[in-house]
């Protein structure tokens, strides 16, 4: 059952969107699926009431430091795959979520600004390493990507981010109205009526190409490694 978090020191990077996107694809795909809503918006937990959520996902909402381990150790015998969906900042929790994972998602979009909230967690992830000996894998997810952006210039992006040893999704997050509509109209992309909603098409192919790279680079079963038992008391100190 991996453990996955999506973070940005910066809120609005697209952190929700792609958590939910990713958990209601491999949920199509027939995995059971936990969602933890650490972002005090509560977006996801609100669309779940909107919508009526989906067989096979789960949303705990209202985490705490204390309460995240516990979540996880509860449910993993019912899940396999937890997605932590993490506020736009760089405290506590955020720690112990990424401790905890076994990969980091940064989501990216193409501003200063949320570079720079994932450079903050780039060092956070550093700091478990050199502190805690914890080898976190982890990626930058590009959001909001126009349709117009070429692929030499999403060459140029993933070039730029390799040079510091940084891995890219090759699937990055269109921007497209369908994303916004799901939350806005408590619908997933499959209950959208494509009449209404432009390009509905391309958000599903998108959103099930991200699934599918996701998965392939999971590993086939996580095993809880002893080396992670001491990492809470770092939380505070990062």
């Amino acid at each position: 059952m991996p453990v996955i978090s999506f973070a940005n020191a910066k809120g609005g990077a697209g952190k929700t969107t792609a958590a939910l996107l990713l958990a209601c694809e491999l949920v199509r795909m027939g995995r059971r699926v936990t969602l933890i809503d650490a972002d005090p918006q509560h977006w996801i937990s609100q669309w779940v009431e909107a919508s009526g959520g989906m067989n096979g996902l789960t949303v705990i909402s209202e985490i705490t430091v204390a309460a995240l381990h516990c979540h996880i150790r509860e449910s993993e015998d019912r899940t396999d795959y937890f997605i932590i969906d993490l506020a736009g900042a760089r405290d506590a929790l955020t720690t112990a979520a990424i401790s905890l994972s076994d990969h980091v998602f940064i989501p990216i979009q193409g501003s200063a600004m949320d570079a720079r909230g994932g450079a903050q967690i780039l060092d956070l992830i550093a700091f478990l390493k050199e502190k805690a000996g914890l080898e976190i894998p982890h990626s930058v997810v590009l959001t909001r990507v126009a349709s117009v952006l070429t692929t030499r210039a999403m060459l140029a992006i993933k070039g730029m981010l390799a040079q510091r040893g940084v891995n890219v999704l090759n699937t990055a997050i269109a921007e497209r109205a369908a994303y916004k509509e799901i939350f806005d109209a408590g619908e997933t992309l499959y209950s959208l009526d494509p009449a209404r909603v432009s390009n509905l098409d391309k958000a599903q192919e998108n959103a099930k190409a991200l699934a599918m790279e996701v998965e392939r680079m999971m590993p086939a079963r996580v095993i809880a490694s002893p080396r992670r038992k001491n990492v809470f008391r770092l939380v505070w100190a990062a």
